[in-house]
């Protein structure tokens, strides 16, 4: 049923600079403190919500459909919502899908997210555009009562993402295998049974689907904490080496995470393929470095170029920090730039089975122009396997 709209603002949204936003609260009440990015995917929120890259971050979308499917379980990318919170410009309506099992509101209240309706999100998205991304505090309140001042003093005294390791806190706890393939009609996800490449994916915050994109080009996988050494993941004997996407700065991630992938490059001759904070972990042990962006890429219609092709891809793409293509050293060559903005968006070894890319390939939500790139991974292996 539809979630009725109050007559006073029973939500409040705090920017660090002192600007409020009020709108109708929905799911979970309380409060939370994070970095506001915005989205302009036109589907996808409850992939978007479950979406470990999302740690930290509060979700503005801008298209103002939400919530009109409703959510299923068939659509989590983690077994619950990372991303901190979420606001839309209208009130989600009665879900309207064959596949709905949950009202998003309800949803919402059972996994403690707060959400944000009747905000004028273009105003919103504009200032984030302008300014950056803001340190936000969103509270959820069914009286209407809001401390402003201590809500923009929470907003103020939020450290940020910069510095900040958030894969440790959305990785596994210990390894596990996984086999199930990408969704198909009518058997849904069906298990990987011929699996022909043993491959070790380093979970950093490791999108369901991107795994079922692995599993359904031929790999038998093996997922291992983000902090997996040299020796953990050689103790698996694998055919290639996959690194996930994930949250938070990858220089800090780093610090653990690349020492690791110098030994993978250095002692071995693996193939090894790696996605949005994986892309930024393997530039790092390349040599390269990585930047803050102003307002980051979020979105499933990001456009593309692949240089070796000249094709330009639409891509799904969650990243607020991106590699500086400047820093890359020799023998480490672009293969991939934004038509936005031009910035970085994938690199590989010179004669080397070795490439990452910053945008999300699964399409979950999104485009598939780019899944050729789990095949090419494929195909990797089985060249070294001959």
């Amino acid at each position: 049923m539809s979630i009725p709209t109050p007559d006073r603002p029973t939500a409040c949204l705090a920017l660090a600079d002192g600007t409020l936003f009020y709108g109708h609260g929905f799911g979970a009440a309380g409060e939370t403190v994070a970095e506001l990015c915005f989205n302009t995917a036109m589907t996808g929120y409850q992939e978007i919500m479950t979406d470990p890259s999302y740690a930290g971050q509060v979700v503005t979308f801008t298209f103002p459909h939400i919530g009109n499917v409703g959510v299923t379980p068939q659509d989590d990318e983690a077994a619950e919502p990372v991303a901190a919170g979420m606001i839309v410009k209208w009130m989600p309506t009665t879900p309207s899908n064959w596949r709905a099992a949950q009202d998003l509101d309800a949803w919402l209240i059972s996994r403690g997210r707060i959400a944000m309706g009747g905000v004028d999100t273009r105003r919103l998205t504009r200032a984030i555009r302008q300014a950056g991304a803001p340190h936000v505090a969103l509270a959820h309140n069914p009286d209407g009562n809001f401390d402003t001042q201590a809500l923009v003093a929470k907003a103020r005294g939020f450290a940020g993402l910069e510095g900040m390791d958030l894969a440790k806190t959305v990785t596994c706890a210990q390894s596990y295998r996984w086999n199930e393939m990408r969704w198909a009609w009518p058997d849904g996800f069906a298990p990987q049974t011929q699996a022909k490449h043993k491959v070790v994916a380093v979970d950093y915050g490791a999108k369901r689907n991107i795994l079922r994109c692995l599993a359904s080009a031929g790999c038998d996988v093996t997922v291992l904490p983000a902090s997996a050494t040299f020796d953990d993941v050689m103790a698996h004997n694998p055919d290639g080496v996959f690194l996930s996407n994930g949250p938070g700065d990858p220089a800090a991630t780093g610090v653990y995470a690349v020492p690791m992938i110098k030994d993978v490059l250095a002692k071995t001759n693996l193939p090894v393929f790696g996605i949005c904070l994986g892309h930024q972990m393997l530039a790092l042990a390349l040599g390269a470095q990585t930047i803050k962006m102003n307002h980051g890429h979020h979105g499933a219609n990001h456009p593309v170029k692949d240089h070796d092709t000249g094709k330009v891809e639409i891509t799904s793409m969650n990243h607020g920090f991106a590699v500086d293509a400047q820093t890359l050293p020799d023998g480490v060559i672009e293969t991939h730039t934004s038509l936005f903005d031009g910035s970085n968006c994938g690199i590989r070894m010179d004669g080397r089975p070795v490439w990452s890319v910053q945008h999300h390939p699964e399409a979950s939500p999104g485009p598939q122009d780019s899944y050729y790139l789990f095949e090419r991974f494929a195909a990797a292996m089985a060249e070294q396997a001959a």
